[in-house]
C-alpha cells in the first residue's frame, strides 16, 4: 500500500536508517491519517526498536513530534534526552535494521508475511525492509 508522506526504511536521518519513517508515522497519527493496517505496529516492532536505540520512549517522541520541528531538530532533541551514540552504534544499527529477516531468528516470521501477502518482486524479498518497499511499491534497492 502507497502511503503518502510516509518515506522508504532506508532513507535516512542523521545517518539513522527508519527514523525518518517513524517520525512520518507519527505525523500521520497525529493528523489520523495513518492508514489502519499501520495501527498495530504503531510504537512497536521497529517503532519500538528505534525509539530504545535513541533511549527516550514513543509517548515522549510523540509529544516532541506534536511541538513541531524538522526531523532534525526532533533528532537533536532526542539525542539531548536520550541515548549517547556513536558512529560505531549508528552503523551497527544500520546494518541490524536493515538485514532484519534475513538469516535470523525471525526469517520465518518474514517469510510467512511474504507468502500471506502474495508480495512478488523482481528481487527476492529477503528482509524487513524489503517487504516493506514492495509492499508500498517501491523497489529494493540494490544491495551494499
Amino acid at each position: 500500500m502507497n502511503v503518502p508522506g510516509l518515506r522508504s526504511c532506508y532513507d535516512k536521518i542523521g545517518g539513522l536508517y527508519y527514523f525518518g519513517r517513524m517520525i512520518d508515522k507519527i505525523r500521520l497519527h497525529l493528523k489520523e491519517e495513518l492508514p489502519s493496517d499501520y495501527h498495530e505496529n504503531f510504537g512497536n516492532g521497529f517503532d519500538d526498536r528505534c525509539v530504545k536505540f535513541l533511549g527516550i520512549s514513543h509517548s515522549e517522541i510523540i509529544q516532541r513530534v506534536n511541538e513541531g520541528g524538522t526531523d532534525d531538530e526532533i533528532l537533536q532533541w532526542c539525542r539531548q534526552h536520550g541515548a549517547t551514540r556513536t558512529e560505531e552504534d549508528i552503523l551497527v544499527w544500520n546494518s541490524f535494521m536493515s538485514k532484519r529477516g534475513w538469516r535470523d531468528s525471525a526469517s520465518k516470521i518474514l517469510q510467512e508475511r511474504v507468502r500471506h501477502s502474495g508480495l512478488q518482486s523482481e528481487s527476492p524479498i529477503v528482509t524487513f525492509f524489503d517487504h516493506i518497499e514492495v509492499d508500498e511499491g517501491r523497489s529494493i534497492p540494490e544491495r551494499i
